[in-house]
């Protein structure tokens, strides 16, 4: 039972106020829900980037950091320079700078060497660091024999730095050597600090701010001082990234819920009102239905309520009227036609029935058009003028159908086999059939699908004939499938939607003429029986071959075999 009513919901035909909210909230939540993952992404992306960028100046900044703090000492041993230069005893010298490195927080020893070898050393090579003792030093010229070199306080620097960063709360910072020995940090993690070694690269580049990263939300970055031997390097944390994207999602998600709910409610605001008149239209027809013709429609009229719909009210009232007073004559008439309905003809067909069909609507359109006792808006000119075109379309592919029948059963059609983009073919046929603008489409053939060996146009039409029967006969608010695969020399096309299970026997009959599965006394769909009659003889014209499964699941499938394109094989066929 649960099953059956299941059948049921699906085939239930929705009112228009349903149609109108179920259209609505699609048309808001689905667009809503791309911009929302879309501008998501950009953002996320933007932050990711932001966050990478803000790492490299971290390492940019400390490193700039270490090395104003060393050219601050470096010109406070030049000061201690020029007063020694003064003391013309070295042993005073020494005195001196002694009592320097035990006063002073920068300086923690001095010693005056005579290196002959120092002449050479360039501006940065006299800055030395000794990783294993952790020791700065700075070497200065007193004169052209004679230098002095001075012990950094590394304690200071660090310090200094340190209480620079200190409002990075959410970046872990460590300062290495070239072994990896931790020369100082900041938040420092064990698990974080060993992790950050093994994915540092094994070829650094010197003094560049480099991303290394093995999150794609939390960027790494380095930075190798070649001069001093050190490599900074920056971690943005787990909360950091979780923090910042969050915010801005939320943000995001945020202002697309009010825009959808402002929008939602005033599609509720105008469905209850369309609701109401649409309400009183149907009142109103009921009441003819059963015989009353004296039932006048009473709409409400206020900014909600479409100008066709009054102008529909109007026009029922004044046919109410008009019915009423020819209530008489009408069932005089009836009994006239009562009688010519028993001579109506048996013999009429599926073809006459389908090509009368388009040719009604034509020529009431066209009537309509051309009186002059009424006025007819733009608007509406142009939906006539649509239904016109659209009507005029459908009689030309069954006349086209027809045509092509002698040709397939005398083995004459004009096939022309060329070169053909098999995924340019399978989106022109789903824009050119009709009403399958609400049917959900998967077409899963890649961009660089091999090209098949086929006509062109016939090939089209095969795919227009395949589509129009899955959107005719599948269930409502199922998606049909179109999926191609190189097998061999030849591609597999196959078209898949859900439908009623048909028998074996009864699907073995599908590509004879004129077979429906309806028959003209239970006929929901409008059509020639010639769809798949045609996709046979074409295909086959066209050396492949078609094939139709149904399954017990409700799963229905055509197969289609076309050779494939090959310019060895192919480039000298002739058809």
């Amino acid at each position: 039972m649960t099953i059956i009513n299941g059948f049921i919901m699906i085939k239930r035909r929705f009112k228009i106020v349903e149609q109108i909210i179920i259209i609505s909230l699609i048309g808001v939540l689905i667009p809503s829900i791309i911009a929302w993952f879309v501008i998501n992404n950009v953002s996320q992306h933007s932050i990711r980037k932001e966050l990478a960028y803000s790492a490299q100046m971290l390492t940019k900044i400390i490193e700039n950091n270490i090395f104003s703090l060393i050219e601050a000492d470096r010109n406070r041993l030049n000061e201690i320079i020029i007063a020694i230069k003064h003391i013309p005893s070295e042993s005073s010298q020494n005195l001196l700078l002694k009592d320097i490195a035990i006063n002073s927080k920068v300086f923690k020893n001095f010693e005056i060497i005579h290196p002959s070898e120092l002449k050479d050393l360039t501006y940065k090579e006299r800055i030395q660091y000794d990783s294993e003792d952790e020791k700065l030093w700075l070497i200065e010229k007193i004169h052209d024999d004679k230098y002095i070199k001075a012990e950094i306080n590394t304690k200071v620097i660090k310090d200094s730095i340190l209480n620079n960063i200190s409002e990075e709360k959410d970046r872990r910072i460590y300062v290495v050597d070239k072994k990896g020995k931790l020369i100082f940090s900041h938040n420092y993690e064990e698990k974080d600090f060993q992790n950050c070694l093994k994915q540092l690269p094994v070829n650094l580049v010197n003094n560049i701010a480099t991303r290394f990263e093995e999150i794609k939300n939390q960027p790494r970055v380095y930075l190798k001082m070649d001069d001093l031997g050190l490599i900074v390097i920056v971690n943005t944390t787990k909360q950091l990234t979780e923090s910042t994207i969050n915010k801005a999602r939320f943000k995001i998600l945020l202002s697309f819920l009010a825009a959808a709910a402002v929008t939602i409610f005033l599609t509720l605001l105008y469905s209850y009102y369309l609701y109401r008149n649409i309400r009183q239209l149907f009142k109103g027809i009921i009441a003819m239905s059963k015989g009353n013709y004296k039932r006048q429609i009473s709409v409400i009229t206020n900014i909600f309520t479409p100008r066709e719909i009054i102008f529909l009210a109007d026009e029922f009232n004044k046919m109410e009227n008009e019915i009423n007073e020819s209530y008489k004559t009408l069932k005089q008439k009836n009994k006239e036609l009562k009688l010519l309905d028993s001579f109506r003809s048996n013999l009429v067909d599926t073809v006459s029935h389908e090509l009368r069909t388009p040719l009604t609507s034509i020529r009431g359109y066209t009537s309509r058009l051309l009186r002059t006792d009424i006025e007819i808006d733009e608007e509406t000119k142009h939906k006539s003028l649509l239904i016109i075109k659209q009507q005029s379309e459908r009689l030309s592919r069954m006349i086209e159908d027809l045509l092509v029948i002698p040709d397939i059963e005398g083995a004459k059609l004009n096939i022309n086999l060329e070169k053909v983009n098999l995924l340019n073919v399978i989106e022109s046929s789903i824009y050119s059939v009709k009403n399958i603008e609400d049917r959900v489409i998967e077409n899963n053939i890649s961009n660089n699908f091999p090209d098949i060996f086929a006509d062109k146009d016939r090939i089209e039409q095969v795919m227009i004939n395949i589509l129009g029967n899955a959107n005719k006969y599948g269930y409502p608010d199922t998606p049909i499938v179109i999926e191609a695969e190189q097998k061999n020399d030849n591609a597999v096309i196959k078209v898949t939607n859900s439908a009623d299970f048909i028998e074996k026997q009864v699907l073995n009959t599908l590509f004879d003429k004129f077979i429906r599965i309806d028959d003209k006394t239970t006929r929901t769909t409008r059509g020639t029986g010639l769809g798949l009659y045609i996709v046979k003889g074409l295909i086959e014209a066209m050396n492949g071959s078609v094939s139709l499964k149904s399954t017990h699941d409700n799963k229905f499938l055509v197969k289609i075999v076309i050779p494939l394109y090959n310019e060895e094989r192919n480039g000298n066929y002739e058809t």
